[in-house]
């Protein structure tokens, strides 16, 4: 009997959908080194081993002023027969500057010390290996952590808690606290054997889209300031508040969302009057004194006229922007190409695999290009890698187009594991263009996405939901065309100051305060003076230095001061430091007690308490970021060469047939 290709290639999917993925690239051969690349979850069939030991998350914050202070709780049972070892990556803000971790086992509870990653880490092992209870906490990226937890015995609850502060800065008069919930899945080329300690969370595995969280997660909080709170609002979570238009106010997580570790937790509030929460803040320690400078910005100035500029805007279309974040991302285009002028010329770059350019060179704005540009967009479904660098180096080396000032606008939910060879890039390849970063979706990586605008002097947006995607489209526009200051110089005068960060105050594109701090010596006297560049001329304010700024409740200015120069330092530098900068950043960590991407911190309890037998490895699986498809995650690849396709596993999606092939440890749609 004759079969047709499309019967054969259904016949071969059925069979090939009922053999384990993972079994794809074995055989009797070595192991192969395989892409490091995040994985589905599969519910083993062990009743003796409980392989989601982490059952909740409880987050407290305290938010005085400008200052946040964060507790945040994991419990981990172990409700089988067998011990376990547990770990479980997540994430935190960008900013914060994790100072404290604490371990409970039963009615033992043992403080955490900061030591070297490898010394930690070697620490940590011997527990593990002796039998004894055990807590580590190590940072992958600067808004992702991983916690390991050794003998879990069955019975067990174990309690972890750390603690981290972050400075909060207003933007536009509202101040925004952000509490991640969730790590994306992260894409990467690199081989395992290539791996560094730090980049083993990509290997991560996940529950597919729609399925439920595996823990709980509540978060409750109190803000505290000098005037009253205004429009406090959570855009991503239902909250019960108390306390509205007054000087406290309480929040909580609402019941019904505590299975909601998907998203972003986000909270937004304004201050009676407009008011700026801080000026100056003064900390007077034991053996250093500190300050924090938050200085109002000038009011924002809209030109009589503004110069045509190029845009070129690089889209990401990978497999994890399938749906939703794709969607938002269109709805962006459109909302910012109807702001161009027919003067300002524009290009695109959309990336997935390789990358894909509009036109060879930028093209006027006018309403057919415009229209052109946006079937362009609106034909990409979604599907394939995020080769982001690629693309980005397409678009800074696109011919310009003469004198006309250029912005490079990225549209993206940053899933990517190389971020510092990205940032290297534009930091070194920019010339006069400025680059702004837009992160699509519920849980992107803020620290790409942040870093992307830092190193091209640009400003970083987050768009959570298409109905944001008008207002985020204006601000661009107004930031573009108008930047609040250039040009900025800060001066002592009479103020005895050391160890100033930053060294040099980058222009304000958004209205929000200028930050700085640094250490004091001597009497709290004298002014710090402020200059710059307006739309409408010379801009000059001054600051006075008050003795009653010297505040004990400050105290939190140590470790904020000592968190923002290892950023300098850190976050968003090369992969690879120098000798002398990495000494630094470990002499930051050891000295201040922070976590940093080169010391630990590592609690024991010393009580043998496995003395038979070994213990299971299991790694928490992750929620998808809503809004995120399956597609975000593939199958990790076998031995060189480093592409294996899965022929004919039919997927129906959008009402058609397509193949879904594999390739690089990241799933495609191949049309």
């Amino acid at each position: 009997m004759k079969t047709s290709s499309r019967h054969l290639a259904v016949a071969l999917a059925v069979c090939v959908l009922f053999v384990p993925l993972n079994a794809v690239a074995q055989s009797d051969q070595a192991p192969a080194d395989k892409t490091l690349s995040p994985y589905f979850f599969i519910e083993g069939g062990d009743p003796a081993l409980d392989r989601v030991p982490l059952k909740d998350t409880r987050v407290d914050v305290a938010i005085a002023g400008v200052i946040a202070d964060v507790t945040v709780r994991q419990v981990y049972e172990n409700r089988g027969t067998r011990p376990l070892h547990a770990r479980y990556v997540f994430p935190a803000s960008t900013r914060a500057a994790v100072y404290g971790l604490t371990m409970t086992v039963g009615d033992v509870r043992t403080v955490a010390k900061i030591k070297e990653r490898t010394q930690a880490a070697r620490e940590f092992e011997a527990a593990k290996k002796e039998g004894k209870s055990a807590s580590l906490l190590e940072q992958s990226r600067p808004n992702v952590f991983s916690m390991q937890v050794a003998n879990v015995l069955p019975g067990d609850t174990i309690i972890v808690e750390l603690k981290y502060t972050e400075l909060l800065v207003p933007t536009d008069g509202v101040y925004e606290f952000v509490y991640p919930t969730v790590v994306g899945p992260r894409y990467s080329s690199m081989r395992e054997s290539q791996a560094r300690p730090e980049d083993t969370f990509v290997k991560a595995p996940y529950i597919r889209a729609g399925e439920p969280a595996r823990s709980e997660f509540h978060i409750a909080g109190v803000i505290s300031s000098g005037v009253p709170v205004q429009e406090l609002v959570s855009p991503s979570h239902q909250v019960v508040v108390k306390g509205t238009d007054s000087r406290r106010v309480e929040l909580a997580l609402a019941d019904s969302e505590r299975l909601s570790g998907n998203r972003d937790f986000i909270l937004r509030y304004r201050l009676a009057g407009q008011e700026i929460a801080a000026g100056l803040l003064l900390y007077r320690g034991a053996n250093e004194n500190f300050f924090l400078l938050m200085a109002e910005p000038p009011q924002v100035v809209t030109p009589e006229e503004v110069p045509p500029r190029e845009y070129v805007f690089v889209v990401d279309v990978s497999g994890s922007m399938y749906g939703f974040p794709l969607d938002t991302a269109k709805q962006l285009m459109a909302d910012i190409a109807a702001g161009l002028r027919p003067s300002d010329v524009f290009n695109i770059v959309v990336f997935a695999d390789g990358f894909e350019t509009f036109t060879p060179a930028s093209v006027p704005a006018t309403p057919a290009n415009v229209a052109r540009a946006l079937q362009f967009v609106g034909r990409k479904s979604g599907s394939g890698g995020t080769e982001l660098g690629a693309a980005i180096e397409r678009a800074v080396t696109l011919q310009r187009q003469g004198n006309v000032a250029r912005s490079i606008v990225l549209v993206t939910d940053g899933y990517i594991s190389a971020e510092a060879e990205v940032f290297d890039y534009i930091r070194t390849h920019l010339d006069d263009t400025s680059v702004f970063a837009f992160g699509i979706g519920s849980g992107v990586n803020r620290h790409l996405i942040e870093g992307v605008a830092r190193a091209g002097r640009g400003e970083p947006f987050v768009v959570t939901e298409p109905r944001e995607a008008a207002e985020a489209a204006a601000r661009l526009r107004r930031y573009i065309e108008s930047p609040v200051l250039t040009g900025i110089d800060v001066r002592f005068a009479g103020f005895d100051v050391y160890d100033v960060e930053p060294g040099k105050v980058a222009d304000l594109f958004a209205s929000r305060p200028m930050v700085v701090c640094g250490k004091w010596r001597g009497d709290a006297t004298g002014s710090i003076e402020i200059s710059g560049t307006t739309g409408r001329g010379a801009f000059q304010t001054s600051v006075p230095v008050w003795p009653a700024g010297d505040d004990t409740s400050h105290a939190a200015l140590r470790h904020l001061w000592a968190r923002t120069r290892i950023a300098e330092l850190s976050d968003f530098g090369p992969r690879d430091p120098s000798e002398e900068v990495r000494a630094e950043i470990l002499s930051l960590g050891l000295t201040y007690g922070l976590l940093t991407r080169y010391t630990s911190f590592v609690a024991v309890q010393e009580i043998v308490r496995r003395t038979t037998g070994d213990a299971d490895h299991v790694d928490q699986p992750l929620p998808l970021p809503a809004g995120v498809s399956d597609l975000a995650v593939g199958v990790t690849s076998g031995a060189e060469p480093d592409v294996i396709w899965l022929a004919a596993i039919v997927v129906v999606m959008m009402g058609g047939m397509r193949v879904l092939s594999v390739r690089r440890g990241r799933s495609e749609v191949a049309s």
